[in-house]
This record gives structure tokens, C-alpha cells and sequence, in this order.
């Protein structure tokens, strides 16, 4: 963990930009956000194979749906609100229902938005992709795990969401990480409460877990880079040693990580859990620091709740 601080969608534009050179089949579409979501790298090396469609996001899952019916791979991003929210009927039908080889990477996803405010901080994305039947969701924990997870879904035949934030943040994985769909990390080992988290809160979670070790709290801490399908024997391997969990997610708590290691946790193993995320609000405007310590996405936070987890067992 170097802790410098970089932006997911940088590396996710120099991903592209490297699937342009090596893969002849990919093409990208962006819907008039291409300098924000930095797909705009891969139109640097391609513009052949570069489509931008505009201000009409629907129309741009349709289109990524015929491309993908002839043989191509097609990322399409955009917004993650306008991702997950204004094409959600284009993305069932089109995308998740035949099963089409269609990578949606939306950004600007969480508080840390900042301010921009209520209406481009996505909060629900996770939860909604997650319901829709064939998708694969991914939150990548830093910069060097999204271009690790971008490579990946593009050699995955089938329908991808992976979400990114705005803004930069501490890196916690190696610059040469392995990326697998389906697959946990352990980055941190512990026996009295396990923490799950995904996104930028992997690194507030390892924060945390600092602060509990001086405290004499061993904390596991484990990134959940991929939320669907979810790594059900990493859950019940940790928990069968811990005995109590903490979920940590820059979303609501309502369907997205929290609710996929809940739902795991009832069936498997019956523990103790607490969720760190948003409960059941709009953000506002605000430097992400200001709206992460309001929303309470903190270490602090983080290692409160672990305590509390760890004094129900």
C-alpha cells in the first residue's frame, strides 16, 4: 500500500487505451462525457473505433447491444446515475437479458462526488444493477485495481457494471495486482472482527483497523472488489474465525454490499452485523472530507461499528 493518492478513472482510461492497441474487437461509446470518464484516452488510439452518441444515454446501451450482437466488445460509459438510473430498461432488456458481451463503467459514483450535489451522486447504483439477472457489478478499491478489473471484464464474455469515483484517493493495492471476477482480497489478516468493504473504503476500513489494533482489536479487512456474483467462501471462511463483520461501502446500505454479505451471512453463517454507508438519504453539496464525516464514511466510523460488532458476540 503506497497511499498515494490517484483517480480510478484515469487508470480506467489508460486500460482503454491499451485494449485499443492489443484488442481489435473493443469499441468504446461515451454518451458526451468522454474528458470526465476518460474514455477519451482510448479515442486517442482508436478513433475508428470510438463512438460518441451524445446526450442520449439510452440510445447509446441500444447501440452497444448491436455492436455487441456482431462480435464486438463494447464498453459504454457514462455517469453512473445516468448509467444506472436513465437507461435501466435499455440495460435489462437489451444488455442483461440476451446476454450481451456489454461493459458498463460509469464514474462519478458515491458522495465523494462532492459538489455537485444530490443529483450526480449515485448512491443506489450498486443495488440497482445487482437485481438485474446476468449482471456482473464491480467496485474496484483504488486506481491500480481498476486497470487490473477493466482488463479483465474485457476478456469476460457478458454483461458488466463497474462503477468509479470522481475524485482522487489513497491507493491500497499493488501497481501489478491481479484482478479475478468473483474473488476477494484479504489485505489485511485479524481474529475479532471482520470488515468487508469495496471501493475507496477499503482504504478507510484499513484505517480503522490501526486504530482498533491499538486498542487491542485484530481486525481482518477484506476488499470486495466484485459484489456480484459475491465470494461467498471468503465471508464464511473470515467470519467462521471472527465471529462479526463490518461492511463498509460509499453507497446506501439498502442493496448494495451490505445487503449481498447479509444475505450471505442468514443462509451461512448467523453473525453479528453492522453497515457503514448511507442510510436511506440523498447526499448534498460538499467536499467529499465534509460530506464522508456528515454520511459518517469515516475510519472512525468504520471502527466504532466494529466495536459494536465485536461486543454483540
Amino acid at each position: 500500500m503506497t497511499e498515494k493518492k490517484l483517480a480510478q478513472r484515469n487508470y480506467y482510461g489508460k486500460a482503454l487505451a491499451a485494449l485499443a492497441e492489443s484488442d481489435p474487437k473493443v469499441v468504446v461509446l461515451d454518451a458526451d462525457l468522454a474528458e470526465s470518464t476518460k474514455t477519451s484516452e482510448f479515442r486517442k488510439v482508436a478513433p475508428e473505433r470510438f463512438i460518441e452518441i451524445g446526450i442520449a444515454e439510452q440510445n447509446m446501451i441500444g447501440v452497444a447491444s448491436g455492436l455487441a450482437a456482431s462480435g464486438k466488445t463494447v464498453f459504454a460509459s457514462t455517469f453512473a446515475v445516468f448509467a444506472s438510473g436513465r437507461c435501466w430498461e435499455q440495460i435489462r432488456l437489451a444488455v442483461a437479458y440476451p446476454r450481451m458481451n456489454v461493459k458498463i463503467v460509469a464514474t462519478h459514483c458515491g458522495i465523494s462526488v462532492g459538489e455537485d450535489g444530490a443529483s450526480h451522486q449515485a448512491l443506489e447504483d450498486m443495488a440497482i444493477m445487482r437485481a438485474i439477472p446476468n449482471m456482473v457489478v464491480i467496485s474496484p478499491a483504488d486506481a491500480h485495481e481498476t486497470y487490473a478489473a477493466t482488463m479483465a471484464i474485457a476478456e469476460y464474455d457478458g454483461p458488466v457494471y463497474m462503477r468509479m469515483g470522481r475524485a482522487e484517493f489513497p491507493t491500497v493495492m499493488d501497481e501489478d495486482v491481479q484482478f479475478t471476477i468473483g474473488k476477494a482480497t484479504t489485505v489485511k489478516e485479524g481474529n475479532d472482527v471482520t470488515i468487508i468493504a469495496t471501493g475507496q473504503m477499503v482504504y478507510q476500513s484499513l484505517q480503522a483497523a490501526k486504530a482498533l489494533s491499538k486498542q487491542g482489536i485484530k481486525a481482518e479487512v477484506i476488499n470486495m472488489a466484485t459484489i456480484k456474483p459475491i465470494d461467498r467462501e471468503a465471508i464464511i471462511e473470515s467470519v467462521s474465525k471472527t465471529g462479526c463483520v463490518v461492511t463498509a461501502e460509499e453507497h446506501s446500505i439498502f442493496g448494495g454490499l451490505g445487503s449481498a454479505v447479509s444475505e450471505v451471512l442468514s443462509k451461512e453463517i448467523p453473525s453479528p452485523l453492522e453497515m457503514i454507508g448511507t442510510n436511506d438519504t440523498f447526499g448534498e453539496s460538499g467536499s467529499p472530507e465534509q460530506l464522508f464525516e456528515k454520511y459518517g464514511l469515516t475510519s472512525d466510523s468504520i471502527a466504532e461499528a466494529a466495536k459494536r460488532a465485536v461486543a454483540r458476540k
